[in-house]
């Protein structure tokens, strides 16, 4: 019996020491694996990353980690405009399937998916910000961006009539779609300004607008977007996610 209790007594210890083993292993993998993603993606700060699963140490002998979890707070995407970029907030991806070189060099995930926001105040820096005429004595502007409720994007568009600039901006309410690389603001009813007729092409030009989001982290693309309270959230998907390297 004793023998038995002196063998229990050190199988838990043993246990114990595993486990301490496996989590300080895994703090300096995420570690590495965080200050690889800031480096190959050029990142003002070190992301997180977080390796989930237990046992870390038996995974990482198969050579694949189950499920990875990366949060970006801020990322700079680029718009196809050359030097120009649009800032992506909160961007939160979970990498399934996470494959590593035998030097651990670099990381793949087979799969990814995640969710980020692009602020209103941000996307605001898309549409059309001068004053633009569209008609003859009518200029108009969009002049903000809010959540209109139930998936809608509220754009605020102040208009001037023959010089006197109207009370207050005229509110439209609009669907944001994504297609391919880029998001879509449409104006789901064209507004009236000032009592004046205006082609409806010419009041689109201010209302409507596209900004494109490319080089996103890793290869993931735009899945799909909804207008939310805070801005515009994201989805985001991707297959062959590199993760480092």
């Amino acid at each position: 019996m004793r023998a038995l209790r002196i063998l229990g007594i050190v199988i838990v210890v043993l246990g114990a020491l595993f486990v301490v083993a496996d989590r300080v292993a895994v703090n300096f993998a995420e570690g590495e694996a965080a200050d690889k993603l800031r480096a190959s993606e050029g990142l003002a700060e070190t992301p997180d990353v977080s390796i989930k699963g237990f046992p870390f140490l038996t995974q990482m002998a198969g050579g694949e980690l189950d499920d990875v979890e990366v949060g970006i707070a801020d990322y700079e995407a680029a718009t196809g405009d050359g030097a120009e970029k649009i800032r992506i907030d909160d961007l939160k991806a979970s990498m399934k399937g996470v494959r590593f070189s035998g030097d651990y060099s670099s990381a793949t995930a087979v799969t990814a998916t995640g969710v980020a926001t692009i602020s209103y105040d941000e996307l605001l820096r898309t549409a059309k910000s001068e004053p633009t005429q569209v008609a003859p004595g009518v200029t108009a502007q969009v002049v903000g961006l809010s959540d209109g409720g139930n998936g809608k994007i509220k754009v605020a568009v102040e208009a001037t009539v023959l010089g006197a600039k109207l009370p207050r901006p005229v509110d439209v309410l609009s669907t944001v779609t994504v297609e391919g690389d880029t998001v879509r603001v449409k104006a789901d009813a064209l507004p009236e300004m000032g009592g004046v007729s205006i082609a409806e092409d010419k009041v689109r030009e201010i209302t409507d607008f596209d900004q494109v989001i490319e080089q996103l982290p890793g290869g993931i693309e735009l899945d799909k977007v909804e207008a939310a309270e805070d801005g515009v959230e994201i989805s985001v998907k991707g297959s062959n996610v590199r993760l480092a390297g």
